[in-house]
């Protein structure tokens, strides 16, 4: 009778043990890593109260001249999933990539909307080319939010294919951020139309899609690859571009010294301001993408209604 109870006590152990570590495999949650705190912001709603990814680039860092860590490269070897946005943009995740295990998504294949890159530094409609060429896609796809909401449902859909058991959780945080970037996209066009016919120059050739989503009057940048710093010949081009399309306003960026464009409106009516593309400023987190955009608008439109007329 005691040996009976004894392994009785025994199985039933074993049973608890086996469950209780079923449910610890099953609750761990997926290991997520994002590149970019605006792609991090929408995996970040989609996997609200499931799990949390991991970001790669924090603050002012650039992913145009960004250099792996220790850390990052121990997070990208654990994961189970890395987000980014694509090699053309990301070049340093490029290599790490093609060794690494984890399942992968470039979510600049998964957008609807593409633009060819912008070759030249100074692109108004003259009808000229310009260098675009069909076979280089301007990376910058986030700035857009029916891209956004692509990038969402990709989200989604690869976080359910890793764990379905969370896959309804999943799909339904999908579908209230798509509400929310549509409700998103009607706020900044209202922002952005008194000032849509005012002139601008921005530092680098990053905002293709906001300026093209909000039909806004970009007509050059200071420089298409902000790693290379411009001629001389091309900001006095822009100087006289400045003056002669009455341009209103200069963008700067925080991830770039300033005194290029503070050189280029001097002795000019152009105003100069600051868009930030990547929510350097901004608390990685799931509304970290629409503040970010939202300022966006608000900035462009102050620097442009107050200058626009000068």
């Amino acid at each position: 009778m005691k040996f009976g109870s004894g392994h009785f006590f025994m199985t039933a152990l074993a049973v608890l043990i086996a469950a209780a570590w079923s449910l610890l495999a099953q609750a761990a949650p997926l290991k997520v890593v994002v590149s970019i705190e605006p792609a991090h912001a929408l995996v970040a709603g989609v996997m609200e109260g499931i799990g949390t990814p991991a970001l790669l680039l924090k603050g002012a860092a650039s992913p145009h001249d960004y250099a792996l860590r220790p850390s990052d490269a121990q997070a990208l070897a654990n994961a189970d999933i890395v987000f980014w946005i694509g090699a053309p943009l990301e070049g340093f995740l490029e290599k790490p990539l093609k060794v690494n295990k984890a399942r992968q998504v470039a979510l600049m294949d998964v957008v609807s909307v593409r633009y060819p890159a912008r070759e030249g530094g100074v692109w108004e409609d003259d009808g000229h080319d310009h260098g675009h060429s069909e076979t280089s896609i301007d990376p910058h796809v986030w700035l857009d939010p029916a891209n956004a909401r692509d990038m969402v449902d990709a989200i989604a859909l690869a976080l359910s294919a890793l764990d379905a058991e969370n896959s309804k959780r999943y799909e339904a945080k999908a579908q209230a951020l798509r509400q929310r970037l549509t409700a998103l996209d009607r706020e900044i066009e209202s922002t952005l139309t008194p000032v849509k016919r005012a002139p601008f120059i921005v530092f680098h050739d990053g905002y293709q899609y906001f300026e093209k989503r909000y039909g806004l009057n970009g007509v050059g940048a200071i420089t298409v690859n902000p790693e290379q710093k411009p001629s001389a010949q091309r900001l006095q081009a822009l100087r006289d571009k400045v003056r002669q399309n009455g341009v209103a306003c200069v963008f700067a960026e925080p991830q770039y010294n300033d005194g290029l464009v503070k050189s280029i409106v001097e002795g000019t009516s152009a105003g100069y301001s600051v868009l930030d593309p990547l929510g350097s400023q901004i608390a990685p987190g799931v509304d970290a993408y629409f503040v970010m955009m939202r300022q966006l608008g608000e900035n462009a439109r102050r620097c442009l209604e107050k200058n626009e007329h000068s």
